[in-house]
């Protein structure tokens, strides 16, 4: 398409709205085949991965500029889709690593073939500095390499400047996995030393806008709000060149116009797409959808027990009889979701997750249990819902105001911008029903609940603490899968929040994004964000 067409044809399809994407990104661009045109809905706000407040979409940055000891390995799904493979591990930064005899220690030989931007070797230095820091900032990545066991400086020794050694309390299922995710990347830490402050001893204002990596790509403009640019590190040795000299990475808000941008072939991938335009997309053959069912991932009703009526188990019972879910996976997923209510089991007798709770929607058994709740006459709520997250959530939160109203509970909606969920809902934890999403980038039902079902933690956003939960989730959390014990605490734990529901599953929702057809190489991640490194354009 000429640029003199592109601009005829979006200015007649969606107007005005479009004129800043066509100021910072000429039309041609996306028909280049060294340069991918991403749009997604949300932009980043940092570079720093490990610095308080970086939002979700930033750590798309980390994956493509930044190295870590390890990666996770990919897969092809049965109808071709490329995901991430949570049982293959590979070398990264990291060429070798072997682990000690009683499993508390793991030993990396780092790869002569890892080099920063600058040319200077990654050495085992760097990898320290990197993880004292990543344990040193508090917040969520803290609490992630906690996860992993790894919570102190003290743990992580330099052998020698190409040795690197994690020690850790006690053997871990989780240890070598969780340095796999976003969180542990490893920074040049010479260069962030020389602009580190006796106030700012990590750095954390100059890598907010200025990363010091070995990725295999840098990035060489970012304007907030609108864009930003990555261009390929040609230097980078650590597995196959990308086959893109360059991937711009645009916000268009307007989930409308980003379908726009796509159908028309002036956008190469969109990220992250609703479900209904996935379906009709897929269905309308001009473009390519891939997508796969997110891993340890559910969309949820939070019911907060520090909130009444909801302390009362009873009412959470009956609230979980009460869902239209059939309606829900068809209005608000579009059948791009996995069913995750009907389930026949009230006892779980497999330690699969997330697996369908023992509830489908029956009025007269949700009117019974309220009736002996206390609440024969209802009461009043709010049910609160991520304005960012409209596509599913808002048809969603009408089809549960319109059934919980059938049994007596008067429900006012609460639209919540999608800047100010975070700390209404998982910081403060201050919503009495919401709707909400949380996926485990570990995938084991044990770091699920870690996260999800643990007093205090990040997304345990309707406050539920049980003191069984938290003894089996700190047993189990770290015990290996074929310890005997482990899948009798995992069903325990699956039976106890089949009957206690503080969260009652929706459905599992799938990862989808189009692209043209000439874009391969295109995985879904658990971290449900872009990995440019293996995406090629014909």
């Amino acid at each position: 398409m000429q640029r003199r067409d592109f601009l005829k044809t979006m200015g007649v399809a969606t107007g005005a709205s479009l004129l800043p994407f066509l100021k910072y990104l000429p039309a041609e661009a996306a028909g280049r085949d060294d340069t991918l045109v991403v749009v997604v809905g949300n932009g980043i706000n940092s570079l720093d991965l490990h610095r308080q407040g970086t939002n979700r979409p930033s750590y798309q940055v980390s994956i493509n500029i930044y190295d870590r000891l390890a990666r996770f390995g990919v897969k092809t799904l049965e109808d071709g889709t490329l995901a991430y493979d949570s049982t293959k591990i590979e070398p990264e930064v990291a060429e070798s690593w072997t682990m000690s005899d009683d499993g508390k220690s793991i030993t990396f030989k780092i790869s002569p073939k890892a080099k920063f931007w600058d040319g200077t070797p990654v050495t085992a230095h760097d990898v320290k500095w990197s993880f004292d820091r990543a344990v040193s900032l508090g917040g969520f990545p803290a609490v992630q390499m906690k996860a992993g066991s790894m919570s102190a400086p003290e743990q992580f020794v330099v052998v020698d400047d190409m040795t690197f050694r994690v020690d850790l309390p006690a053997p871990s299922k989780l240890a070598l996995p969780d340095l796999a995710v976003p969180v542990p990347l490893i920074i040049n830490s010479k260069v962030a030393k020389q602009n580190a402050s006796e106030s700012d001893p990590w750095a954390t204002e100059y890598l907010h806008k200025t990363p010091a990596g070995s990725g295999a790509y840098k990035i060489v403009r970012w304007d907030p709000g609108q864009q930003f640019v990555y261009e390929r590190n040609d230097a980078w040795a650590l597995g196959p060149q990308p086959g893109l000299q360059r991937v711009i990475v645009r916000e268009v808000p307007s989930a409308a116009n980003r379908r726009a941008l796509i159908e028309r072939g002036d956008a190469d991938l969109y990220m992250d797409v609703p479900a209904k335009d996935a379906k009709e997309l897929r269905d309308g053959g001009k473009v390519k959808v891939d997508g796969a069912p997110i891993d340890n991932c559910l969309h949820v009703l939070g019911l907060n027990v520090a909130h009444k009526p909801f302390d009362n188990l009873k009412v959470r019972q009956a609230i979980a009889f009460a869902l239209p879910y059939e309606e829900i996976l068809s209005a608000a997923a579009y059948g791009r979701g996995k069913a995750m209510f009907g389930g026949s089991e009230a006892t779980p007798s497999s330690t699969e997750w997330p697996q369908p709770f023992p509830y489908k929607r029956d009025t007269d058994k949700a009117q019974a249990l309220l009736a002996e709740a206390g609440f024969a006459d209802g009461f009043e709520t709010t049910l609160s819902y991520n304005l960012g997250l409209a596509a599913w959530q808002e048809p969603t939160a009408l089809l549960i105001q319109e059934a919980l109203g059938h049994i007596g509970i008067k429900v006012t909606l609460d639209k919540i911008p999608g800047a100010n969920w975070r700390p209404a809902a998982l910081v403060e934890k201050r919503l009495p029903m919401h709707l909400e999403n949380f996926g485990g980038w570990l995938n084991y039902p044990d770091y699920y609940f870690f996260w999800a079902y643990q007093k205090g933690h990040l997304f345990n956003s309707s406050n539920y603490e049980n003191p069984e939960i938290e003894a089996l989730v700190d047993e189990t959390l770290h015990m290996a899968v074929e310890d005997p014990k482990y899948a009798e605490n995992v069903k325990r734990m699956i039976a106890i929040a089949f009957n206690d529901v503080p969260r009652i599953p929706l459905y599992q929702p799938y990862l989808d994004a189009a692209m043209q057809k000439n874009v391969e190489g295109y995985a879904a991640w658990f971290h449900r964000q872009l990995d440019c490194r293996s995406i090629t354009k014909a």
